[in-house]
């Protein structure tokens, strides 16, 4: 028996008052939410954050609505249902999980949110046999399924041109900062300084297994070197770069990954094909944090061509000589 599933019921199986409360439930959390996300971004985005206030309002009012339903049909007292409760049921993200991914993943959710709402309403109307019930079951998944306008008409109010591509420049700079310039850092870190080691190593040894080693040896440390180092560098309360610890776990994980990229083919037990591949992945890792460069940093593609590719395969080409010496 798997805790905490067993005991879930089936939505078919709910009964009319059961299926009033878990609206009234999922009407509340999504006010919760709403209002969350708006306390979230009152700071960075307020203009954003008002919208959301607004949708929480709007939340409220359905809430309203389907007391007054329970209320006529089966009185004051509403059974504790909610949506976990619920075998199959559609769930929401816990908020810290969305809030830390920036302001157009916010959006997203909250228009994922709106349509299952809306789903959940059109298969409520169809469980319930009140027709006064029914009429505002109906009413309110047309309320949710027009929630596209809705959320337009608040961003026209709310957002106008000028102030969301303002605060979508900031958003767009603020993931800059905490997780590309980091992640690159290490990116280039992890596939820059290890191609010597492992090229070394290799040559040296002409043995995979102990190459492959090496490189792994070489790229964990790097990883969590380049880790501690971006988290312990800047607290970000100047800089305005983010959560350290964000910082620290983008830079030590891509460079981890950066090393790991052109270790990895020594687990292949034939010595040439192992480092044709792994010469390969190298090329392929050089040019791509080139367009990363490019495309993020606003770095022109050659210069930062000439930057990585040129000083890659100069390490790279060291490693070759130390290892055939």
């Amino acid at each position: 028996m798997i805790p905490g599933v067993a005991h879930r019921r089936q939505f078919k199986n709910l009964s009319e008052q059961e299926i009033l409360a878990l609206a009234i439930s999922s009407e509340e959390d999504d006010a919760q939410i709403y209002r969350w996300y708006a306390q979230r971004l009152r700071i960075d985005y307020p203009q954003s954050a008002q919208i959301f206030e607004e949708m929480a309002r709007e939340e409220d009012s359905h809430r309203a609505a389907l007391i007054d339903a329970h209320r006529r049909r089966f009185g004051e007292v509403i059974p504790l249902i909610r949506r976990e409760h619920v075998a199959g049921f559609y769930s929401r993200r816990p908020v810290w999980l969305i809030q830390n991914l920036g302001l157009d993943r916010i959006r997203e959710e909250a228009a994922r949110m709106e349509v299952e709402a809306f789903q959940f309403y059109q298969r409520a109307a169809q469980r319930t046999s009140d027709a006064r019930t029914r009429e505002l079951l109906d009413r309110l998944a047309t309320v949710e399924s027009g929630h596209e306008a809705t959320w337009q008409q608040l961003m026209r109010e709310h957002l106008p041109t000028a102030a969301r591509t303002a605060e979508d420049a900031k958003a767009h700079r603020e993931m800059v900062l905490t997780w590309v310039q980091p992640g690159l850092a290490g990116l280039m870190d992890g596939s820059v300084s290890t191609l010597a080691p492992i090229f070394a190593a290799a040559f040296a040894t002409g043995d995979t297994w102990q190459t492959f080693l090496v490189g792994l040896a070489a790229s964990v440390g790097a990883g969590i070197s380049m880790g501690f180092t971006e988290a312990a560098s800047d607290d970000g309360s100047i800089s305005g770069r983010g959560s350290p610890v964000k910082r620290g776990i983008a830079s030590g994980i891509m460079t981890a990954l950066g090393g790991l990229g052109h270790a990895l083919p020594y687990l292949i037990p034939d010595f040439r094909t192992a480092t044709a591949i792994a010469m390969s992945v190298v090329f392929v890792e050089l040019w791509a944090i080139a367009w990363v460069q490019n495309r993020y940093m606003e770095t022109p593609f050659w210069r930062a061509a000439l930057q990585v590719v040129v000083g890659g395969l100069l390490v790279f080409a060291s490693g070759i000589l130390i290892g055939s010496a």
